[in-house]
């Protein structure tokens, strides 16, 4: 275990790590399909340049975190609440899903004092394929492999970390689950079933700052498009859909100008 990291803990079927203490609370919200493991490459600026503490969960249907029946940005955003305790200052930074996680906390109607939402990767603007698409997945069935490998490699791939995060790292790990020696993704079909919310009605019930950016490559957003609800939205040179894995350096020197 890294020495900025402390032990897991698990908050009715919601996993989550966590490390450093003090005030403010900084809260790490990974993308559709992964899990909290997609921050390790980040974590030591994190533990160098955040003055309080972090949380870092698996999303409910993601990772190591149990299964529901439905999904929603609403339940996502109670189930997270459960981990921060009432009025503690917190700042969101949240890629991709988990940047509209971090804005519907931000509404105020979970009890958690958000401070500010940083959010990356967010795709903005959903075509009627594209949810149509995202329905069918969330309603298929589960799909099960002979080998970790395997998993590992359709895990990697439809996470969108496929060419960044070699299969056997650790990073991948949480991703898979075995079964009576058969091999499927950790995460339930059914966390597809998010994709298509209108994000300006999210973002319309804040009450807290919003700070947007996009790597370069990334493209499920553009700079146009974030720019409609963050004027100083930032894009990130070079960089793609997760630049947390990526470059986390350069995340986090964006995350910083952010937060001043």
């Amino acid at each position: 275990m890294l020495p900025y990291m402390t032990q897991a803990t698990a908050v009715p079927a919601l996993w989550a790590e966590s490390g450093g203490s003090g005030s403010p609370t900084l809260l790490l919200l990974h993308g559709l399909g992964a899990h909290a493991a997609v921050w390790q490459r980040l974590l030591p600026s994190v533990a160098a340049g955040w003055p309080g503490r972090w949380v870092a969960p698996d999303l409910r249907g993601h990772g190591r975190s149990g299964h529901a029946a439905t999904y929603s940005f609403g339940a996502h955003a109670a189930d997270v609440a459960t981990l921060l305790p009432p009025r503690e200052p917190v700042v969101i930074l949240g890629h991709s899903m988990g940047g509209v996680v971090a804005m519907t906390l931000a509404s105020g109607w979970f009890g958690i004092a958000v401070r500010q939402v940083v959010a990356f990767g967010v795709k903005l603007v959903w075509s009627e394929p594209e949810i149509a698409r995202a329905r069918d997945l969330a309603r298929a069935e589960v799909r099960w492999f002979a080998t970790r490998g395997e998993a590992l490699e359709r895990h990697l791939l439809v996470s969108g970390l496929k060419g960044l995060v070699d299969p056997g790292d650790a990073m991948a790990a949480p991703g898979v689950v075995e079964d009576g020696g058969r091999y499927r993704l950790a995460a339930a079909p059914g966390i597809n079933d998010v994709v298509g919310v209108d994000v300006a009605r999210v973002v319309a019930a804040m009450t807290a700052p919003l700070h947007l950016a996009a790597g370069e490559r990334d493209p499920m957003v553009s700079l146009a498009q974030m720019q409609r609800f963050d004027g100083g939205a930032e894009i990130l040179p070079g960089l793609g859909h997760n630049p947390h894995v990526e470059a986390p350096e350069a995340l986090w020197r964006f995350a910083e100008r952010a937060l001043l």
